[in-house]
């Protein structure tokens, strides 16, 4: 059985590499590693040295599955593949937020196409939601087969670096975008406060269509922000984390939140709204939920001034070791292993 990656926001460098600190193309990279000679599809045919690319119209659908990250068009994808084969073997990757779709246009479509397409999520709150979807959306003989199922996304243990703790407490804004989900105002009102009360420096590293945005210009406009690009590989963004004191996370809603297990994982002190996907990141009693900005500022104010206690906290509640109880709870291979699993169960080796 062969595998093709369909992404459409996928870039790849001249030397064959696949470009991006989004997740979109994180996730492709990892699904290139779980799945050796697998295909992208694009519009245009290149061969590189790890994986080809090819038009949807080329891929081999008698005998490749292709897992497709834009879930909403995989009707017609599905259609393109049928004209080459009888049974086309076709799944969706539901890894980005559901709730930016609020039309009926939009939310039946993708419930149609988890409906009708087995679907992987990238968590159980997700594949959650995709139920209730596709029970609302969809008529019952659909909903009745719907195909649904789910593992945390994880994270690489060993991507991780030797703490080196800052001479200023550094606060990161804990994303790549700005956007309205993120709410990126109530990160900068409180940080802003806290920078009054004590010595920080806020670190926003942002895709380059953020860093114009309306917000991010005026972060940058304090003395004690460093508004810049996103860091230019793995390596030196790992690097960044490890020297990272604190991120207070401001996001109404996550389908899972890998950023903030990341740096959580580095050391970081995690400042999160009391929210349920906020919570199912952690181990329960997790000491640093916020129910208001005036909680938020007196818990990030905390971290940047006792960060040695706050994490002894953080450690208690996770029974010893906040970084153990996040390798066994989001652990990549978990996902990787049942990513595999469930392609071979629906489709066959």
């Amino acid at each position: 059985m062969k595998i093709a990656v369909k992404y459409s926001g996928i870039v790849i460098e001249s030397d064959g590499t696949v470009a991006g600190h989004d997740a979109g193309a994180t996730l492709v990279r990892r699904l290139l590693r779980v799945f050796p000679g697998a295909a992208l599809v694009a519009p245009q045919v290149h061969r590189y040295p790890s994986f080809d690319v090819l038009p949807l119209e080329m891929v081999d659908a008698e005998e490749t599955v292709v897992i497709n990250m834009d879930v909403l068009d995989s009707a017609d994808a599905w259609m393109t593949l049928k004209a080459n084969t009888a049974s086309p073997k076709l799944m969706n990757f539901m890894w980005w937020n559901w709730t930016r779709y609020d039309s009926t246009v939009e939310l039946a479509t993708l419930s149609l196409s988890c409906a009708l397409f087995p679907t992987f999520a990238n968590s159980e709150r997700t594949a959650k939601a995709i139920h209730e979807y596709v029970r609302r959306w969809t008529v019952q003989p659909l909903a009745e087969r719907a195909r649904i199922s789910w593992v945390n996304l994880g994270i690489h243990v060993d991507h991780l670096r030797p703490r080196q703790e800052p001479e200023r407490p550094v606060v990161l804004y804990p994303a790549i975008y700005m956007s309205e989900r993120k709410q990126p105002q109530q990160f900068i009102d409180v940080v802003t406060r806290v920078a009054k009360r004590a010595p920080i420096q806020v670190a926003a590293r942002l895709t380059e269509q953020h860093l114009v945005s309306h917000q991010a210009m005026a972060l940058s406009r304090n003395k004690w922000a460093w508004v810049g690009p996103l860091t230019p590989s793995r390596e030196q963004y790992w690097e960044a984390l490890a020297s990272t004191t604190a991120f207070l996370a401001t996001a109404r809603e996550e389908t899972y939140g890998l950023e903030y297990i990341e740096a959580l994982l580095a050391g970081a002190i995690g400042i999160f709204p009391d929210r349920d996907w906020a919570r199912a990141l952690v181990p329960e009693g997790y000491p640093f939920f916020y129910r208001d900005l005036a909680g938020a500022e007196a818990m990030l104010l905390r971290a940047v001034t006792d960060p040695a206690a706050c994490r002894q906290e953080m450690d208690q509640a996770a029974g010893g070791s906040l970084t153990d109880w996040l390798a066994e709870h989001h652990s990549d291979d978990a996902f990787e292993t049942s990513f595999v699993q469930h392609v071979e169960r629906w489709f066959g080796k």
